[in-house]
């Protein structure tokens, strides 16, 4: 099946995304032990990872590997881990706003919507949650 190349650059690119939101997530764990809302949301992680490597499967295209996995090192604080999980979901929602604006292809697009939604819906307002309670301030 045929898709444009800059609908498998923009797969490349969310899929790193999640990669390397998954090794954070997991070397805060490591750190931290299984502290919430980390061992809910790196669960999340890997279910992003495998719809688009679904998508790559479909299209019968190599996925990257993950450069990522033992090679985060977890913040200094718990606290800092949460701020850190805010700003990354901030840049993740940026990301899928640039790779929607560059792919038309539908199912894709669908993909890449719903992920999004999950990290705008979810994931940000776990993290702002994590971040207030740890640091005592509004994020």
């Amino acid at each position: 099946m045929d898709v444009e190349d800059k609908t498998i650059e923009a797969l490349r690119e969310a899929l790193d995304d999640e990669y390397k939101a998954r090794a954070t997530y997991q070397s805060v764990i490591d750190r931290f032990g299984p502290v919430r809302p980390f061992v809910n949301i790196i669960e999340a992680e890997e279910r992003h990872a495998s719809a688009l490597l679904h998508l790559f499967e479909r299209y019968g295209v190599e996925p990257p590997k993950d450069r990522w996995a033992g090679r985060v090192s977890a913040p200094s604080s718990l606290a800092a881990a949460c701020q850190a999980g805010v700003d990354a979901e901030i840049e993740n929602a940026a990301m899928y706003e640039r790779l929607l604006a560059q792919v038309s292809d539908a199912r894709v697009r669908g993909v890449l919507m719903r992920l999004q939604e999950a990290s705008q819906q979810r994931h940000l307002p776990a993290f702002r949650r994590c971040a207030e309670r740890r640091s005592g301030r509004a994020c």
